[in-house]
């Protein structure tokens, strides 16, 4: 099931399933958010938890106790609960049950809420640990946009643009996609600018580190922009389909890595996981702003 929020300026559509954006059009009707074209990439902006990215062999352990979850954890196969709704905002809830005790052994509620608030989109999650232990986890988002925004550019018209001068590391993965300690600087035009091409995902996304945390999509030839502000989260990620000239890019704030190449990672141990002690909730946000 779908529920719309809406204002002046924006009008937003989302799914219970796994509380996913399906759609984000300014007031003259322009989309914003990519819609799910399969012959790139059948989803929009997958909600990640409790972990991002992949998990070597799909496997983990806590508590001396292994388990096994999915790339970017199991929110996205879940139908969420509406908690509460009103013109403007939603918050969907997941409480855990027999089927997250099987992959992840903590007693939790989680909750995202969309608000609009003029021309810019509020993501605020929220997890509560209800168990007797800490618990570990990761968050994030993984929305994709259309790129062009406008009809006589290209993908190559575009730049990835910071809000202020930063000297990032790009983290090194393995061709699997896992950690190898290897990362690199990763120099930007002026400091702030990475122009976009499609062979910049070939060997898949982008995952930088102590980069500035707003990015702007937009180009010198066109009007319209998107702004992805992530202040609670220490990496970002840009990504499309590796090797397809895919007419979107994703924006990813995440607030951890994925495991190191090779290692089943104990997540007591991995060091960038979120920890939240007992009967204690954490929240973060991250906003979309449209122009």
């Amino acid at each position: 099931m779908e529920y719309t929020i809406k204002n002046e300026q924006l009008t937003v559509r989302i799914s219970d399933a796994g509380a996913e954006l399906q759609s984000i059009r300014s007031a003259d009707g322009t989309e914003y958010l990519w819609q799910g074209d399969p012959a790139f990439w059948h989803d929009r902006a997958p909600n990640i938890f409790p972990y991002v990215a992949r998990l070597t062999e799909g496997r983990y352990t806590v508590g001396g106790k292994e388990y096994a979850m999915k790339i970017h954890g199991f929110l996205k196969y879940r139908t969420l609960q509406v908690e509460s709704q009103t013109e403007t905002c939603v918050v969907f809830r997941l409480d855990s049950d027999e089927e997250t005790r099987a992959q992840y052994p903590y007693e939790f509620t989680y909750r995202i809420s969309y608000e609009l608030q003029e021309n810019v989109l509020v993501t605020t999650n929220s997890v509560t640990n209800h168990s007797e232990t800490r618990m570990y986890f990761g968050l994030g988002g993984h929305p994709g946009f259309n790129v062009p925004l406008e009809p006589g550019l290209t993908f190559e018209d575009y730049y990835l643009e910071f809000s202020q001068e930063a000297h990032p590391y790009r983290v090194g993965f393995s061709d699997s996609c896992f950690l190898t300690g290897c990362d690199a600087f990763y120099p930007l035009e002026d400091g702030r600018r990475l122009p976009l091409h499609h062979e910049l995902f070939d060997h898949d996304a982008v995952v930088l580190k102590h980069a500035a945390r707003e990015v702007r999509i937009a180009s010198d030839r066109g009007k319209r922009s998107v702004t992805v502000a992530y202040p609670d989260y220490p990496y970002v990620g840009f990504w499309h389909m590796p090797y397809k000239k895919a007419p979107y890019v994703c924006v990813e704030p995440w607030s951890s890595l994925p495991s190191r190449d090779g290692i089943v990672e104990d997540f007591a141990l991995q060091a960038d996981l979120i920890a939240v002690n007992a009967g204690n909730t954490y929240t973060n946000r991250w906003t979309i702003g449209i122009a």
